[in-house]
């Protein structure tokens, strides 16, 4: 039974591996629904998950009273049960442009907001006005599946830039003007970072602004987690520096405000010299509004209050708790020696661990890892194919302390029970044993 067992599970890794090899194929969510069917019907432990960014899974982390009762209080009024203008409701376009000027040194204007249906509408909407034939964008390695997959629908070719984990996890500047050509339309970078967990200081943020007008390309800011930044670097909006290079701010309410299923975000164009300002460049933008339109209009009427009147007491309360659980989580990996962090966090709410196979013994790759991980412990974490670094895992520690030491308890047990380590204790102990019996 054991073999077939394995055997089954060899297949299905074997396609999984075959499928991720194509990143247009590779999705967060496909990968994990594969990874909970793989679950062990017969443990009767829980199951736990440290692969996706959904805090609101764990009941540590939920929206203030204030963001509830901002969308009940819309819903009830019934002024808001028709269609939204297709960018956006113009009080919404003005809270979020007032909410961002206030990290910037000039002022944004509601046209320079497009309410999305998320940040994962706002970087189709990115890459599509970008697109064209021929075209290619730089994408950082590791990084978000989604900018592939989005690229693949739009043929734009993807080139990928490495991300130091030695130095914090910054972009590889050099990399990214040798890779840069006539036909490079963007650069993306993504602070605080996902998957890694980083925050990019104010000098390097200047650097990676500077390359890009050196290689005459904007920017794409996705700054989904802006403000989630818990160590000792401030997060900085890319937008800062947007009288060097052009930027495509990408943000949403999903992570800061814990409402990930609201499907809030938005696409603005932070560009003091108008770069994006052109007839071409804004009819595109609108023309893709009126074919897939924005979120829900009472969620959207929502926000100026939500921006407006969430207490700082709130976001304290969530970067307390952010930090506390990834010291835990780094802690506790410390503890397993098969796998190493580079990099302790500073922001978001994951982290990318090196994973040595020369520590164990019938563990092929990340992909097996993780596939014989959640069969033997019901424990799930992603593997760092997925987010574009073979033989890593990415961690979620946006979990309750209970959770989390208890899933990193099990992946330590794993990974002593598959450890090589233990074939050398027991041959190193051998002749010791003999030599007494003799």
């Amino acid at each position: 039974m054991e073999n077939g067992v394995l055997k089954k599970c060899g297949c299905a890794n074997s396609k999984v591996q075959q499928e991720m090899e194509t990143p247009s194929n590779i999705t967060i969510k496909g990968i994990l629904g594969l990874l909970m069917s793989n679950i062990d019907g017969d443990d009767k432990r829980r199951a736990i998950s440290l692969g996706m960014g959904d805090p609101t899974a764990y009941s540590c982390f939920h929206t203030s009273a204030v963001v509830e009762d901002a969308v009940v209080d819309t819903l009830r009024s019934q002024k808001f049960n028709g269609y939204s203008p297709t960018s956006g409701l113009p009080q919404t376009r003005t809270a979020i442009a007032g909410y961002l000027t206030c990290n910037l040194p000039y002022k944004l204007a509601p046209d320079d907001v497009f309410v999305t249906a998320g940040c994962t509408q706002a970087i189709e909407v990115a890459l599509s006005i970008l697109a064209r034939p021929g075209a290619n964008i730089l994408v950082p390695k590791p990084g978000f599946p989604i900018y592939e997959l989005c690229a693949a629908f739009r043929h734009l070719e993807v080139r990928h830039f490495d991300l130091m984990p030695d130095k914090g996890w910054e972009v590889d500047l050099n990399a990214v003007e040798a890779l840069a050509d006539h036909n490079t339309v963007a650069m993306v970078i993504i602070n605080p970072g996902n998957p890694c967990g980083n925050v990019y200081s104010y000098q390097h943020l200047r650097k990676i602004a500077e390359s890009a007008k050196k290689l005459k390309i904007p920017v794409i800011a996705d700054e989904v987690y802006g403000h989630l930044a818990f160590g000792g670097k401030p997060f900085v909006p890319m937008g800062v520096f947007g009288s060097i290079a052009p930027v495509l701010t990408l943000g949403s309410l999903s992570k800061r405000w814990l409402v990930p299923g609201w499907r809030l975000g938005w696409l603005v164009t932070t560009d003091p010299n108008n770069a994006f300002k052109s007839p071409k460049v804004v009819e595109r933008i609108k023309k893709y509004f009126d074919i897939c339109g924005g979120p829900a209009t009472f969620i959207q009427a929502a926000v100026p209050r939500i921006l407006e009147q969430t207490e700082e007491v709130f976001f304290r309360k969530t970067l307390s708790i952010l930090k506390q659980s990834s010291d835990i989580c780094c802690d506790r990996i410390k503890e397993i020696p098969c796998i190493t962090c580079p990099h302790k966090p500073e922001g978001s709410m994951a982290l990318m661990v090196k994973l040595n196979l020369s520590k164990l013994k019938d563990i092929s790759d990340d992909i097996d890892f993780c596939f014989k991980l959640v069969k033997e412990e019901s424990v799930i974490i992603l593997p760092g194919l997925t987010v574009g670094l073979k033989n890593w895992l990415r961690i979620t520690f946006a979990a309750e302390r209970s959770s989390l030491e208890e899933a990193l308890g099990r992946v330590k047990s794993f990974c002593e029970r598959h450890s090589n380590q233990q074939d050398t204790d027991n041959s190193a102990a051998s002749p010791i044993s003999m030599k007494n019996i003799r």
